[in-house]
């Protein structure tokens, strides 16, 4: 999705992926030109089919006819005949499980797999861990794409039931969204040290079984961790468990009593206050020095449709709800308007939409 100025960029992220041993792609319609210049670039590579597992997505919601034209248009981009993986597109919402589960949802994809143009199907989500719990347990997808990040910890039970349930688990970018690890701030690599960041976090979702981990290149040099990282599977090696040790007991020191252990016994709020993610933030800069990463996600709230929390930290009027429920007896109305006050900014644009 990032490699898309152009043809040639493209070419040269698929050329140094295949030579780093990635055959996996996955992309999108709704990534601009991505799946016209994938499929330039695997025809000018001369790359076999059955060297790559292709991914492609379709949104929810479209009709039986335009989803049948939107997937064959798919097809023709990409300049093949079929696709390994088929995803549902932002799983996020009831409504969009209830159109893969039932109606013309359900008639697209069941005519999807009957016709062979698809392998297996999957579902991306950026929702709730209700809404993935019930996806997962439809029985009716073979592969999910989740936000799995080692400063992210919530949906990993889930990924491990659907692991244990042999369904493939792939890990959306653990390198931006997982922190901006690509950039990270002088306190986070400190406390990550011998190791980088951004291998640390790698090695964590790759020891926890993760299948796949979405890298989301612009240019080849951001696949080095991928290359160096090849064979670098099995559990977590002493340094590795010595430097998550460090961070977790540095972002204790610096957060002090005031830091939110993610219980959301919080929950729910009378005004539907993202209360755990917005304090997971704070934790975030105030932790781990990543205000830049904690920022960006502060401001994206409410700009990104179902894509993201739609309420930030001001919506909190103070009834007290959450407070008897905190078992860290947190003041949860003065840490929701401290992380307002710290990273409320102008918001930047976004990479989609």
């Amino acid at each position: 999705m990032r490699a898309v100025d152009s043809a040639a960029q493209m070419e040269r992220v698929l050329a140094a992926a295949f030579a780093c041993g990635i055959n996996h792609l996955e992309t999108a319609p709704a990534y601009g030109p991505a799946e016209a210049y994938l499929g330039q670039a695997m025809a000018k590579l001369a790359l076999r089919r059955d060297q790559l597992v292709i991914t492609s997505k379709i949104l929810p919601g479209v009709g039986l006819i335009e989803g049948r034209q939107q997937l064959r248009a798919c097809l023709r981009r990409l300049g093949v005949e079929r696709l390994d993986n088929l995803a549902v597109h932002g799983l996020n919402r009831p409504e969009h499980l209830d159109w893969a589960l039932k109606g013309e949802g359900k008639e697209l994809l069941d005519w999807a797999i009957s016709e062979g143009l698809v392998g297996q199907l999957g579902f991306s989500s950026h929702g709730s861990s209700g809404l993935i719990e019930a996806a997962l347990g439809s029985g009716c997808f073979g592969f999910c794409s989740l936000h799995l990040h080692l400063f992210d910890q919530e949906r990993l039970p889930l990924a491990r039931r659907a692991l244990a349930a042999g369904l493939g688990v792939m890990a959306i970018s653990p390198a931006d969204k997982g922190g901006r690890l690509y950039d990270p701030p002088l306190e986070l690599s400190a406390d990550c040290a011998p190791l980088a960041p951004l291998e640390l976090a790698y090695r964590f979702l790759i020891s926890e079984g993760i299948s796949t981990l979405s890298l989301g290149a612009a240019q080849p040099g951001d696949l080095a961790w991928a290359e160096r990282l090849a064979a670098a599977d099995g559990a977590r090696t002493r340094l590795e468990k010595e430097a998550l040790e460090r961070l977790a007991a540095a972002a204790a020191r610096r957060l002090g009593p005031d830091r939110c252990g993610q219980c959301r016994a919080c929950l729910p709020c009378p005004q539907a206050v993202p209360i755990p993610e917005l304090l997971r933030l704070r934790n975030l800069a105030l932790g781990h020095g990543m205000t830049a990463f904690a920022t960006e996600r502060y401001n994206l709230i409410g700009r990104a449709g179902h894509w993201w929390e739609q309420l930030d930290a001001r919506a909190c009027e103070r009834c007290g709800a959450c407070l008897p429920r905190c078992p860290h007896g947190l003041a949860i109305p003065d840490l929701l308007a401290h992380t307002h006050a710290l990273l409320a900014a102008p918001p930047r644009r976004r990479l989609w939409g």
